[in-house]
């Protein structure tokens, strides 16, 4: 499989793409954070930017968000452009996780989950019903939620972030190292909870991560990225089966021979 050029994407988001990015591109300082690149997010898929500390993937997620601004190309959501002045108002149709889970200390666990919705004047009854179902799907009982953050271990935690992003049944759900902070099996028994609950609700993702495991797990495809630039997309297996290039074999080496794939 060849490395994706910025002539791949199409000149148009496809019926079923949630997002699509055309030629985007952004720097600091004169220094390449994102060099130009064409990706599209299918729907109820989660698509998964991997590679290395500083190879771009934190910024282009948050260029997706609509928190930075690119220096060329654009991003539309569902079709409608995502920038500067949209963003707060499309923010509502997406949702977040951040690796620490960015929790409100001040705030309840469940007040922390039914915020936004509570802001946004959502009825009582549909708040209601879309919390239990969230609960459930994360098992969290109604004692936990009740709690303070710093009263919950770190999985727990992440889950109430998780059900933070998926309250209002958004377009997206952007996720930033969601698990990067926890114990290796902590982190692995959420990576499986996290697949199920996406799988149940049809939801459509996008999530950062440096880990091969993580990747392997959680992404139905692997937007591989390297000093910026996006150097192979698709399945995980079908990268590591035709790597675009050396420093794409190299890297996936290690998780292709400790899965024996």
């Amino acid at each position: 499989m060849r490395a994706p050029s910025a002539s791949d994407g199409p000149s148009a988001s496809g019926p079923d793409a949630v997002l699509a990015l055309r030629e985007v591109s952004r720097s600091f300082g004169g220094v390449p954070a994102v060099r130009p690149l064409s990706l599209e997010i299918p729907r109820e898929r989660t698509t998964v930017l991997l590679g290395e500390s500083g190879s771009g993937k934190s910024t282009l997620l948050r260029l997706m968000a609509g928190l930075l601004a690119p220096d060329s190309g654009e991003i539309l959501l569902e079709g409608m452009p995502v920038t500067l002045e949209t963003g707060p108002a499309l923010r509502r149709r997406m949702g977040f996780g951040l690796q620490s889970g960015g929790l409100f200390p001040h705030l309840t666990a469940a007040d922390n989950v039914t915020l936004l919705a509570r802001a946004l004047k959502r009825p009582a009854d549909w708040q209601a019903q879309r919390f239990a179902e969230l609960a459930s799907l994360v098992q969290l009982d109604p004692a936990t939620l009740r709690r303070w953050p710093l009263e919950l271990s770190g999985g727990q935690r992440q889950r109430v972030s998780l059900m933070r992003a998926l309250m209002l049944r958004p377009a997206v759900v952007l996720l930033d190292e969601p698990l990067g902070a926890l114990d290796p099996v902590t982190r692995g028994d959420l990576q499986q909870q996290l697949r199920r609950v996406f799988e149940a609700l049809g939801t459509t993702v996008v999530l950062v991560t440096h880990d091969l495991e993580e990747a392997a797990v959680l992404g139905h495809r692997v937007a591989l990225m390297h000093e910026g630039s996006l150097v192979q997309v698709g399945p995980l297996d079908e990268l590591a089966a035709h790597p675009a290039n050396p420093w794409v074999a190299r890297f996936l080496a290690s998780w292709r021979g400790s899965t024996g794939r």
